[in-house]
């Protein structure tokens, strides 16, 4: 029987608002992760030197969360506990990604192994079209296995980390634009079916040598009559673009119609690049916000990074939770619960499912977060951590294996760590030892670079190591601890 017209209009448009109201249960998901990015390189994050729209545009779309730690402070750690959930040491992962041999000086695994469960073939397993575009740096390096192998359909430019056109001195500062255009030509071609995608930005990881049209909108970093480009403009000029096409993305995912059931991840895989290390030492000046400690530090600025998340109409827009303490570890667990996907039921997480602190509701983390970095830092003594860190409640404990250094601070009260509380708190100290140290055992044993781990100051006059005033000070906190 034919329906009156007009009741078949009302019909009609209640099917659409009920469809508008009731969008599908399997959400697309885009992971943006950029390299060496500080905590306080955004404007949405308190940057004043220049201008960030387009990400403060995701943040005003989603939540900005301040306290997100990852799980490494370098890349192929990170990479790793994003992708699959566990501790990097778990798979001898302890530094970056290098050669074999400089792997094997290291008491590394040449990669990743592609059997591990990971995001992707989860996803993939899901019915999901999957892609990895940009950086991959989870064992390449070493001739390891074809990304395709951890279950991507789509591989694009830039997997090795590094310029894939050596001939063009450009390449590095031009790649951000070039994996945007496959990322936005991935997704198009998807016709609506579901999709994982990550892109990995081979910015603003050194060596940094940005175009003189991205230059020339910060001139004012240069100094007057002088023939080079300022720290501050190189920089600056980087950041720059690499907000520019993540806004061309973000406009694609609004064109192509699925940014509304979109979710957009964006973050860092560590903190920013020291200027004492070479490649850096025209342009690393990224700002790590309040924190102490860069890049390969456990200080707050090597592993605390930003974290945006949108998807509209779940994730609360237009929101800052200062309160959930967040890890890289947690994403995978997270996004399988959101997607309604399963995990294999011998995957061990050592991330917790966050989806509803995601989804507005914060609350305390159920797991402490665990760091160990066993080779040197650079720069300034500062900045030089111990080897060990733990991150449980509002604590943060940074110790040596020997119990050297014992640093304790109040971490929510503290967050630029230059008041150690630990001779004042001996019994945290004692608890929070216990659990780091006890998880250090587990962990593959391996070498480390000598005094990697010692914040002395080579004082005028003093000859011996210990009579360093950094140590000194550190070893007297300590004492009360030790009993």
């Amino acid at each position: 029987m034919r329906l009156p017209l007009r009741t078949f209009v009302v019909s009609l448009l209640l099917g659409l608002a009920a469809s508008a109201a009731n969008p599908p249960t399997r959400p697309n998901v885009l992971f943006l992760l950029a390299d060496d990015l500080g905590w306080g390189d955004l404007s949405c994050y308190g940057n004043t030197l220049f201008k960030t729209p387009h990400l403060d545009r995701l943040a005003a779309g989603g939540t900005l969360f301040t306290q997100f730690y990852v799980a490494g402070s370098v890349c192929s750690p990170s990479r790793c506990g994003f992708f699959t959930g566990q501790i990097p040491a778990r798979h001898r992962i302890h530094g970056h990604y290098s050669t074999k041999p400089t792997n094997a000086a290291r008491g590394m695994s040449d990669w990743l192994e592609p059997s591990v469960p990971n995001v992707a073939r989860t996803f993939r397993a899901a019915g999901y079209a999957t892609a990895h575009i940009g950086k991959w740096h989870l064992g390449n390096d070493a001739d390891g296995p074809a990304i395709k192998e951890y279950g991507f359909d789509f591989v694009g430019s830039g997997e090795g980390g590094a310029a894939v056109n050596a001939a063009d001195p450009y390449y590095r500062a031009r790649s951000t634009a070039l994996f945007v255009d496959e990322a936005l030509k991935f997704i198009g071609e998807r016709k609506g079916a579901p999709f994982y995608a990550q892109v990995c930005t081979l910015v603003p990881h050194a060596v940094l040598n940005p175009t003189p049209e991205q230059l020339k909108p910060f001139a004012r970093f240069n100094s007057p009559n002088v023939p080079h480009q300022s720290p501050r403009a190189i920089y600056a000029a980087t950041i720059a673009d690499l907000d520019t096409q993540i806004g061309r993305l973000l406009d694609g995912l609004k064109t192509l119609g699925v940014a509304d059931n979109t979710i957009v991840i964006f973050s860092s895989d560590n903190g920013p690049e020291e200027m004492a290390v070479g490649g850096a030492a025209h342009s690393g000046v990224g700002s790590t916000g309040p924190f102490r400690g860069r890049k390969r530090s456990l200080y707050e600025g090597g592993v605390r990074v930003p974290y945006l998340v949108r998807w509209p109409g779940h994730v609360p827009a237009a929101r800052i939770d200062d309160t959930s303490v967040l890890s890289g570890l947690d994403q995978l667990p997270t996004l399988a619960k959101l997607a309604g996907l399963t995990l294999p039921a011998d995957h061990v997480l050592d991330g917790e499912d966050a989806s509803d602190i995601w989804l507005g509701h914060p609350r305390p983390r159920t797991r402490p977060l665990l760091w160990e970095w066993r080779f040197r830092v650079f720069g300034h003594v500062v900045n030089c951590s111990p080897q060990l860190a733990i991150r449980d409640g509002d604590w943060k404990l940074l110790l040596n294996p020997d119990r050297t250094r014992t640093e304790l601070y109040a971490i929510v009260r503290d967050p630029m760590q230059v008041d150690n509380v630990a001779a004042q708190n001996p019994a945290v100290v004692e608890r929070l030892a216990a659990k780091v140290l006890a998880w250090q055992r587990t962990l593959p044993p391996g070498p480390g670079d000598p005094g990697a781990n010692d914040n002395t100051y080579p004082w005028p006059g003093r000859s011996s190591p210990d009579a360093g005033p950094a140590l000194r000070t550190q070893k007297a906190a300590a004492k009360p601890a030790e009993k």
